[in-house]
């Protein structure tokens, strides 16, 4: 959703941006055409690198977890039932937990517990820079296609009023998924969007007037 929300967002206020400065649809569609695959690939780069980062990070964590419970099994598994202890358990049984898990998974009870990573099911930064990119990619087609599908009378406005609701979409499904309020979250998306599409627009109808 926050991909296919930045693809609708900033694809509508550079194609009205344009649309403010000239009615020449070849320009518009260009501009917009080279905005959706920049930021698609943006945002796709951007993912891939931070997934790959944390990826890293867990990979390291469990890394550093073996080595520990080579060096110092008796310290790790210390460690571990305080974990349990510190939520709730007995001293007794939190001990005799840790005592089980480990002999059944030192390095994953490890890892799990004190980390909340699982060895060996990292996170994916293709399929997280993918997603990204298709996501954006679907997003920017919406104010794309209005320009291109409406009259040059009605299209700023079709436009806009296309994307506000596709915004209202969004900002549900974001809400819904994330437990969030719903009201709230529309609210916050519709407002921001039609703010930077106005302020878009306005700038480009300043810089068409001064041009022309």
């Amino acid at each position: 959703m926050l991909g296919a929300n930045d693809g609708i967002v900033s694809t509508a206020g550079l194609v009205l941006g344009v649309a403010g400065a000239t009615t020449n649809t070849e320009a518009i569609l260009v501009a917009g055409l080279a905005g959706l695959v920049a930021g698609a690939l943006s945002m796709a780069a951007g993912e891939y690198v931070s997934v790959s980062s944390q990826r890293d990070i867990e990979q390291s964590a469990v890394a550093h977890e073996q080595q520990e419970l080579a060096d110092h099994p008796e310290q790790e598994l210390a460690e571990l039932a305080s974990v349990f202890e510190s939520r709730g358990l007995s001293a007794e049984v939190a001990h005799e937990v840790a005592v089980e898990l480990t002999q059944r998974d030192a390095v994953g009870a490890h890892t799990r517990e004190e980390y909340g990573i699982e060895p060996g099911a990292y996170l994916n930064p293709w399929a997280a820079g993918v997603s990204s990119l298709v996501a954006f990619t679907v997003g920017a087609l919406l104010p794309l296609l209005g320009m291109a599908l409406f009259g040059v009378d009605v299209r700023v406005a079709a436009t806009f009023a296309a994307v506000l609701v596709a915004l209202v979409v969004t900002g549900y499904v974001s809400a819904r998924l994330g437990g969030a309020a719903v009201a709230r979250a529309v609210v916050r998306n519709v407002v921001g969007g039609a703010l930077a599409m106005a302020v878009t627009y306005g700038i480009g109808l300043l810089i068409g007037g001064a041009v022309g």
